[in-house]
């Protein structure tokens, strides 16, 4: 239903004159977002014989509008471009940044402990510099091919004259209500008479619109200094829980940074990630080198959940390494080269059983952390990652690829709005405490610092090195493996990028397997715990989106479980 959605969709789209206008290409490209408003902002970059990169970003501010509870320019993300004249790839960083007032004792109580994440997320002290108005500015002096202005067009117009709530987001604005009652800006605006607005609902955002247009005429700039960057301390200083600061100098000091990507072999293919502060890459590469000596394909054709047993032993492997070595490159030393190192995981992968789960001894870590080539000694400590975030993909008429996945952190970030922009919770992803053991946790606050992210945009190539797709989720933690279980969907299984993104979600928690809940995977927990796993059933939702090349080329596929659109013209 949705593949027929989708193409009527499209032809939707295509029918109408003024969207399409200088579109000269009878193949316009591909568009893949969590919310049909965002999907549509994107193709009609690419029907005006705009580039992805164009496409993304029009998404991205499309989203801010739409998609308040998960993303927009109030917080940050990675973005993957794959430049189809050089076949190069390169990865912008725009994570948010801790301000300068944040040091290592922001998330502890008055008697020296950790905060509860409930406690610390609303507010301001949760708030990080944003992030997406500066990967914005510098993805579209890059590969950018329409004027600036035209890339709001879009949004501006879903703000002024309104938007349809979604399901999504309803659901979230029931659940925040108590909250929200301390927090009267959102609340007012989401809210009507006591109570959410119902689905369907048309919301406008005038407050949201006038700053759009204002970065519309005066570019990033406009953000980060001037009434935006000033509305923004106000709201961080006056919360109405957490007061905090973010002055103009973390403002004006915030830079995107142009990354090299991380890349390795995973059987014919090469698969490409965000390198930290993102940890989706090496964990995501992590697992794939471990599964690699198994032959995925047959496994999972004649004994399921014998696949799905490797897939939990080596998710839990690599996360034990996630835990314990990554954080923001710029401040601790980050052993990647080691942590996808082909033997260090053939080392990691001898330690998974083919017939029973890895045995528990009291004292003993069940799955403890490697030591990679170049590691130094550190101490493994958790970090919070709640479910929230978006995903899209685009792919112009030349073949060049945008791959972007954005933030705000938890559900509405901070709850705290800004010139009609919610503002992100994004520095709880950071670890609580600051050391522990007597040793410095990688993932630790510290000024101008960026807090480490499960954000995991990723793009495959063949082995004649050109991109066959391009894929990322929201999630919090649990991204690197909905993108991991569609990577194998993909390339183990060949499974068409949709089914592979509909394959049951897996996940981890505390000493058990978590599968979820009304899949194949949950109806067979009793074989899979035959394994010797503590198998959980629950709700895992996932909200991919991406696109695959086919013979007849790129498609756009989203998560059957969300309520996104991909939109797609081939010849």
């Amino acid at each position: 239903m949705k593949k027929l959605y989708t193409i009527i969709a499209l032809f939707l789209l295509v029918a109408v004159p003024a969207q399409a206008k200088d579109h000269e290409n009878k193949n316009a490209g591909t568009a893949a977002s969590a919310h049909p408003e965002a999907t549509k902002a994107g193709f009609e970059m690419l029907q005006a014989g705009g580039s992805a990169t164009d496409a993304a970003m029009a998404m991205m501010l499309a989203l801010t509008v739409v998609e308040p509870q998960s993303s927009g320019i109030g917080g940050g993300g990675f973005f993957l471009h794959h430049d189809a004249k050089s076949g190069w790839m390169q990865t912008i960083d725009g994570r948010e940044m801790a301000p300068a007032a944040a040091g290592s004792d922001r998330f502890l109580d008055e008697n020296g402990k950790p905060m509860g994440f409930r406690s610390a997320a609303p507010g301001g002290i949760s708030v990080g510099v944003p992030g997406n108005m500066r990967l914005m500015e510098m993805a579209h002096k890059k590969w950018g091919k329409l004027e600036w202005a035209k890339l709001f067009e879009p949004a501006i117009k879903l703000a002024e004259d309104g938007y349809a709530v979604s399901i999504p987001q309803y659901d979230w604005m029931k659940r925040l209500g108590p909250l929200w009652n301390d927090f009267p800006e959102i609340q007012k605006l989401y809210w009507r008479g006591g109570q959410p607005v119902p689905v369907g609902t048309m919301i406008k955002n005038p407050e949201l619109a006038a700053l759009l247009r204002d970065l519309q005429s005066g570019g990033a700039e406009a953000f980060y200094t001037g009434k935006t960057a000033a509305a923004i301390s106000a709201a961080v200083a006056n919360a109405p829980s957490n007061k905090a600061e973010i002055t103009p100098d973390d403002l004006t000091n915030y830079n995107a940074i142009l990354r090299e990507p991380v890349c390795t072999s995973y059987r014919v293919y090469k698969v490409c990630g965000m390198g930290p502060p993102s940890s989706g890459a090496t964990t995501v590469l992590q697992i794939l080198g471990m599964i690699e000596r198994f032959d995925m394909g047959e496994l999972y054709k004649n004994e399921p959940m014998k696949a799905w047993h490797v897939i939990a032993e080596a998710m839990r492997l690599a996360y034990a390494d996630r835990e314990k070595y990554l954080g923001d490159q710029d401040f601790v030393a980050v052993p990647v080269a080691g942590l996808i190192d082909k033997s260090y995981l053939a080392k990691r992968s001898q330690l998974i059983a083919l017939q029973r789960a890895r045995p528990q001894f009291p004292g003993m870590e069940t799955y403890p952390a490697g030591s990679p080539p170049g590691a130094q000694v550190r101490t493994a400590a958790l970090s919070s990652e709640v479910a929230g975030t978006t995903h899209f993909t685009a792919v112009d008429s030349e073949g060049n690829i945008a791959n972007m996945t954005s933030t705000v952190e938890g559900p509405f970030g901070s709850q705290l709005l800004a010139r009609g922009m919610v503002l992100n919770n994004e520095l709880t992803d950071f670890t609580f405490a600051p050391e522990k053991d007597g040793a410095p946790v990688a993932n630790r606050v510290q000024p101008g610092k960026r807090p480490l992210s499960s954000m995991s945009p990723t793009i495959v190539y063949d082995d004649s090195g050109k991109p066959v797709l391009a894929v990322g989720s929201a999630g919090g933690k649990r991204i690197i493996m909905h993108v991991t279980k569609t990577l194998i969907g993909v390339l183990d299984y060949n499974l068409p990028l949709e089914e592979a993104m509909a394959l049951p979600n897996i996940y981890f928690g505390g000493d058990g397997v978590l599968v979820e809940n009304g899949t194949d995977l949950a109806k067979n927990q009793t074989e899979l715990s035959k394994f010797g796993h503590l198998v959980v059933s629950t709700n895992l939702p996932s909200k991919l989106a991406g696109a695959q090349k086919t013979e007849k080329g790129w498609v756009g596929a989203v998560d059957p479980r969300s309520t996104g659109q991909a939109v797609s013209e081939l010849p």
